[in-house]
C-alpha cells in the first residue's frame, strides 16, 4: 500500500519533471536555429535586394519561423513563451508549441526572429511510464507476495509448531511439551522460556491439587470425629440442661465448618479443573429429579411451585457439577423465599431460569463474591452463590441475576 501511494504520487511529479526537461531542451533548440540561421545568411554572397527576397522566400517555405526587420531599440532581451493553437483548419485538436522571440543581426542590421518548435504530447509520455511502472509495480507486488509466502511458510514453520502443541496442551494431563529446536534465535528462547513456564506451572497445579487431596481427607476426618463426639455428650443421661445448649451449639458452629470446608475445597477443586470431561446430559430429567428431592421442603415452608419445564433440553456439561449447581439454585431460593412464597421454575432450550418471591432487591455487584450473604442467616456458609458462579464461568455459561415484580430472578445462559 505504501508503495502504491508512492507511485500514484509519482505520476504528477513524472509530469512536471518531464515537461521542464522538454521545455529547456526546446528553448536550447530554438536557440540554435535562430543562430544558425542567421549565420547561413550572412554567408550569403548577394546584395540587399536579393537578401529580403531570400528571407521572405524563407518566410514562405519554413514553417514555424519568421524573421522581420526591426528598429535597434524593439527588443531588448530574448522571449520565450508557449502557445496552443491548431495545426491546420481540418485539425480539431489543440497542439502545444514552444515559442521563441530573439534578435539577430543579417549583414548588421537587427532583425526580429520568431520560431515555434511543436511540443511532445508530454501526458502521451507520461501515461506510457505510468503504465510501465504499473506493470513493474504489479510483477513486484505478485512476486514479493510468493516470494513472502514461501519464506513465511518455512521461516514461521516453528512458530507454527510451538502453537499447535500449546493448544493442544491439557494441564489435567500434567505432561510436558517437548518442542523441537530451531536454527532462528528468537523462536528458540520463545520455547525455552514456554518450557521453563510450562514446568512451573505443572508444579504448581500438581501442589495444589495435592493440597486439595490432602485437605479434603485431613481436614474431614477429625471435623467428623468431632461431630460424632458431640453426638454421644447429647445422647448422655447426666448432662444439664446447660450443657445440652453448649454442646448443641458447638454441634452447629461444626457443622457450619464442616460445609464451609467442603464448599473450599469444592471451588478449589473447580479452579484447578480437577473433574472428569464434560458429557452430554438430559437436563430435563436431572431439573426434575432435584425438584423432587427438595419437594418436601418446599412444602415445609408452604412455597408454592410453578413449572414451565421444556422436554429433551440436552446440555453439555459435566454431572457431578450440574447436580451441585442445581442443588445449590434450590437451597438458595428456599433458604430466602418466605412461609407462603412461591419458586417459579423456567427451563428452555437457552435459559434455566429460577426466580423465587422477596421484598427487595439484592446487592449484584457482592451477590456472587465468596463469604458475601443477603441476609442474617447464620446456617448458610456464603459460599452457595459463589460455587453456582464458578460452575457457571467452568462450563462456560452465564449467569445473571435481576429483582423485577417483586421476585428474584437467577437466569442461567447456556
Amino acid at each position: 500500500m505504501y508503495v502504491l501511494i508512492v507511485f500514484a504520487v509519482s505520476i504528477p511529479v513524472y509530469y512536471v519533471v518531464v515537461d521542464t526537461i522538454w521545455l529547456g531542451e526546446l528553448d536550447e533548440h530554438n536557440e540554435l536555429i535562430a543562430q544558425k540561421s542567421a549565420d547561413e545568411l550572412n554567408k550569403l554572397n548577394i546584395s540587399d535586394a536579393e537578401l529580403e527576397k531570400s528571407i521572405a522566400l524563407w518566410n514562405q517555405i519554413q514553417p514555424g519561423t519568421d524573421i522581420q526587420k526591426i528598429s535597434f531599440n524593439y527588443l531588448k532581451s530574448d522571449k520565450k513563451y508557449t502557445v496552443e493553437r491548431k495545426i491546420n483548419s481540418e485539425d480539431q485538436e489543440m497542439e502545444r508549441f514552444r515559442g521563441l522571440k530573439t534578435v539577430v543581426y543579417i549583414r548588421k542590421k537587427p532583425y526580429l526572429f520568431t520560431v515555434e518548435t511543436n511540443v511532445e504530447e508530454t501526458k502521451e509520455t507520461v501515461i506510457s511510464l505510468a503504465v510501465t511502472t504499473l506493470f513493474l509495480f504489479l510483477m513486484m507486488v505478485i512476486g514479493l507476495l510468493i516470494l513472502n509466502r514461501r519464506l513465511s511458510n518455512t521461516v514461521w514453520q516453528p512458530f507454527n509448531e510451538t502453537l499447535n502443541k500449546l493448544k493442544s496442551f491439557n494441564l489435567n494431563e500434567q505432561t510436558n511439551i517437548s518442542f523441537e529446536k530451531t536454527d532462528i534465535r528468537e523462536f528458540e528462547e520463545l520455547n525455552q522460556a514456554l518450557s521453563k513456564l510450562i514446568d512451573h506451572t505443572i508444579s504448581v497445579y500438581r501442589t495444589q491439587k495435592e493440597f486439595t487431596e490432602n485437605a479434603s481427607h485431613e481436614l474431614q476426618t477429625p471435623l467428623a470425629i468431632l461431630q460424632n463426639k458431640l453426638d454421644l455428650l447429647l445422647q448422655d443421661e447426666d448432662i444439664t440442661e446447660r450443657q445440652y445448649k453448649m454442646i448443641e451449639e458447638l454441634n452447629t458452629t461444626l457443622t457450619r465448618s464442616s460445609r464451609i470446608n467442603k464448599n473450599l475445597l469444592l471451588l478449589a477443586k473447580i479452579e484447578n479443573q480437577q473433574f472428569a470431561q464434560d458429557d452430554n446430559l438430559l437436563l430435563t430429567d436431572m431439573l426434575r429429579q432435584s425438584i423432587s428431592v427438595f419437594e418436601e421442603h418446599f412444602h415445609q415452608k408452604d412455597i408454592l411451585i410453578q413449572q414451565n419445564i421444556q422436554d429433551e433440553v440436552k446440555v453439555s456439561a459435566n454431572k457431578n457439577l450440574t447436580e451441585t449447581l442445581l442443588n445449590n439454585l434450590f437451597v438458595n431460593a428456599i433458604r430466602h423465599t418466605p412461609k407462603m412464597g412461591e419458586v417459579r421454575i423456567k427451563l428452555t432450550g437457552d435459559i434455566l431460569e429460577i426466580s423465587n418471591s422477596g421484598t427487595s432487591s439484592l446487592s449484584g455487584e457482592n451477590l456472587f463474591k465468596r463469604f458475601s450473604k443477603s441476609s442474617t442467616d447464620a446456617v448458610g456458609s456464603g459460599l452457595g452463590l459463589a460455587i453456582i458462579k464458578e460452575i457457571c464461568h467452568r462450563q462456560h455459561w452465564k449467569i445473571s441475576y435481576h429483582f423485577e415484580n417483586n421476585f428474584h430472578f437467577f437466569t442461567i445462559t447456556f
